[in-house]
């Protein structure tokens, strides 16, 4: 019904760390059985964000598996033949209440201040009315009789429950008119053939479970585990927006976070681990995760501190030379994309010097894309710095000019920002009367034509000698 949002990746994660821990299976399975709201292509969206996620299902409608279709859609047979088998038993009944009279059951029960539900009618019908009923064409769906007395269930994070569904609800249909199912029958009847062990789902669903093994239990079947998990709220305790359209994942992968702060961020600020930490691998997630550590009070999500997050692992992929690669082709295309009209040298689209670009600016930025901001515009663009504009900062401009270019030449072969810091001081005792911070002023001017930035050496080593030298010469003669 929607594409993948953080509550949902976080359900996902949960259940693909538990199935890799106890080296089970991690399905997906399409629930389109509301035909009313299936929004097109977000299936497929649901199964491309998990694969960014680095969470991919083993079985799915993409990629198949012994137990399939993996789409509800295409599993009718199956949902109406299990249906048949709850009416032969008398565990289920045909219902011809129509639309009007169940909306003006809903208005009285509203009107009376109580809550509405279904006042299990049909449920009295003998074989001959209902013969009769469908001699005469009427449409009809499929409701399943609610038993009082239900049985207990320990759930894997709420501990021991039971909601006795039948003393507040009606009869719930599992069969609609169209021959669709709905949600209490086609997950038991799915879970059942498709060999489910485990399901965790959000605990929205708690009070549903009651109902879902009563249906278990006139099948015949015995019930996977539940496990339910705890909300995912806003860090002010509201629910988080799906309206915004900030908390979808395709949202986040454009705006260039990496899937492994995601997961970081949205595992811990919940439970299921024995201490928070900033920084988890999906590796170290599956190893430290017990699910008998997730409580029941809700997450509390505070995405400004996403940035951090993605900081962090920013900062192990630079350092991952496979990692690295790719962060450098994607650089390549942010430049090009950025700064592409600005006849963009396509020296400083080389392979090794946006490698030293990521590598010096390491520790520095939350994302990629900080690197194709105005600050760091001098990067890829040459600056244009009259020759006047230096001079309001210091009159020996040929003379800074003339030592730093010298000092470029013997530096060429070991540039580090240490080494050329020192330089950088001693250079400063070789001018008449020129302050230190000046001088760095007036360098980081003819460098990159801005006033704030990174040190002039990071600059400097970043630039590289050639550069460096090409732009100190261009702003002594313009």
């Amino acid at each position: 019904t929607g594409f993948l949002h953080l509550g949902g990746l976080r359900t996902a994660l949960y259940n693909y760390i538990f199935a890799k821990k106890h080296r089970g299976t991690f399905i997906l399975r399409v629930e389109d059985t509301d035909q009313n709201r299936v929004v097109p292509g977000a299936a497929e969206g649901i199964e491309d964000m998990l694969d960014w996620a680095g969470i991919p299902p083993d079985e799915s409608p993409r990629r198949g598996g012994s137990f399939g279709p993996y789409q509800q859609s295409h599993r009718l047979d199956l949902y109406r033949r299990a249906s048949d088998v709850l009416l032969e038993r008398g565990a289920a009944y045909r219902c011809f209440c129509t639309p009007q009279r169940l909306e003006l059951l809903k208005k009285e029960a509203l009107r009376s201040q109580q809550t509405p539900r279904y006042d299990n009618r049909c449920r009295h019908l003998t074989p001959t009315e209902v013969s009769e009923k469908l001699s005469q064409g009427l449409d009809w769906v499929v409701r399943f009789r609610l038993e009082k007395g239900v049985e207990p269930f320990q759930d894997l994070v709420y501990g021991w429950n039971k909601h006795e569904v039948a003393d507040v609800e009606g009869d719930p249909v599992i069969l609609k008119g169209d021959g669709f199912p709905t949600y209490h029958l086609a997950n038991v009847v799915d879970d059942h053939y498709m060999g489910v062990s485990h399901v965790l789902r959000g605990t929205e669903w708690l009070t549903s479970t009651s109902k879902h093994l009563l249906l278990y239990k006139a099948f015949g079947w015995d019930p996977p585990q539940f496990g339910h998990l705890p909300l995912l709220l806003n860090k002010d305790g509201g629910k988080l927006s799906k309206r915004q359209g900030d908390i979808f994942l395709e949202c986040f992968a454009r705006d260039g976070y990496l899937p492994e702060a995601l997961l970081d961020i949205i595992t811990n600020c919940g439970s299921g681990f024995a201490e928070k930490q900033m920084g988890r691998t999906l590796e170290e997630l599956i190893s430290q995760f017990e699910i008998g550590r997730i409580t029941t009070h809700s997450a509390l999500l505070d995405l400004e501190k996403l940035p951090e997050f993605n900081r962090i692992h920013l900062t192990r992929h630079i350092e991952k030379e496979e990692l690295r690669q790719k962060l450098i082709r994607e650089l390549q295309l942010l430049v090009e994309r950025v700064y592409g009209d600005q006849q963009v040298d396509q020296e400083v689209l080389g392979k090794e010097y946006v490698e030293r670009v990521l590598l010096l600016r390491k520790g520095h930025i939350s994302l990629l894309k900080n690197l194709v901001s105005s600050d760091y515009s001098y990067l890829w663009v040459r600056p244009s710095v009259p020759r006047e504009q230096l001079q309001t900062i210091s009159a020996e401009v040929d003379e800074i000019g003339k030592l730093v270019l010298g000092l470029m030449t013997r530096r060429a072969a070991v540039l580090t920002v240490e080494e050329l810091n020192k330089d950088l001081r001693s250079l400063q005792n070789q001018t008449k009367e020129t302050k230190y911070s000046s001088v760095m002023k007036l360098l980081r001017l003819a460098l990159s034509g801005q006033q704030h930035g990174p040190s002039v050496a990071e600059m400097m080593v970043t630039l590289g000698p050639k550069e460096v030298c090409g732009r100190i010469q261009k702003a002594l003669s313009s």
